[in-house]
């Protein structure tokens, strides 16, 4: 899980919450990876989410239900936020990922009363665009951040594994919970990326996520960042 830090003027941002320490074995990792460069929790200004799966949300409450980030503000497309937030999701979710719902839902409630929305297109902090990517989940968001002419893409979860999303960018993956319209969404992104050379940063991708998308026969690869 590449979680992307983005320090700017007063702001210090994160892009998603990692999955805490409940997870699995091995996440909840993210305040000491903040310790290692000088951040506490306290320091975080926004948590802007890609989405609400668990590997990118359940990092935002501590161990005592509280947000983590006490300081941040917290912000979220409106679109996810209301599929989440349906208490009538965690009966059509399908019992495999009703789960995923239940836990979503009991971290929002935490954070409903400071929760920022927004919609695709939207300039949510100086220089830092949401980019709706709707598939991998109902209202996933990528975000472009540009300074100047320096641009690089938070890909969060449209684009989640370095060999076959991008040498076969239109297979329909089991992850995704809309898999036709996240393998449109794959393509007509790797597209623009690989033409573009955009830097990008991909939750699941090696190499700590860094790199370029480059075309490649019928398909693309992953290249990462020197």
């Amino acid at each position: 899980m590449n979680i992307t830090l983005l320090r700017d003027a007063d702001r210090i941002v994160l892009f998603d919450a990692g999955a805490g320490p409940g997870f699995q074995d091995g996440t909840g990792q993210l305040p000491d990876a903040l310790a290692a460069v000088g951040i506490s929790p306290e320091d975080i200004t926004h948590v802007v989410f890609t989405h609400c799966h668990p590997d990118h949300l359940w990092g935002v409450l501590d161990d005592f239900d509280d947000p983590l980030f006490g300081n941040a503000k917290h912000l979220m497309g409106r679109q996810e936020w209301d599929y989440w937030f349906d208490p009538a999701t965690v009966e059509t979710i399908g019992e495999e990922r009703a789960s995923m719902a239940v836990g979503a839902r009991r971290r929002m409630e935490v954070l409903a009363e400071g929760i920022t929305l927004f919609d695709d297109g939207a300039e949510i902090l100086p220089g830092v665009a949401a980019r709706a990517t709707f598939g991998h989940s109902p209202g996933h968001m990528s975000f472009e951040v540009a300074r100047g002419s320096d641009r690089v893409m938070v890909l969060g979860d449209a684009v989640t594994n370095a060999h076959v999303s991008f040498s076969e960018p239109g297979w329909e993956l089991a992850s995704d919970q809309d898999p036709i319209a996240a393998a449109q969404v794959r393509q007509q992104l790797l597209q623009q990326l690989a033409a573009e050379q955009l830097l990008v940063v991909g939750y699941h991708l090696p190499e700590n996520g860094v790199g370029y998308v480059e075309a490649s026969g019928d398909g693309y690869r992953f290249v990462p960042s020197a």
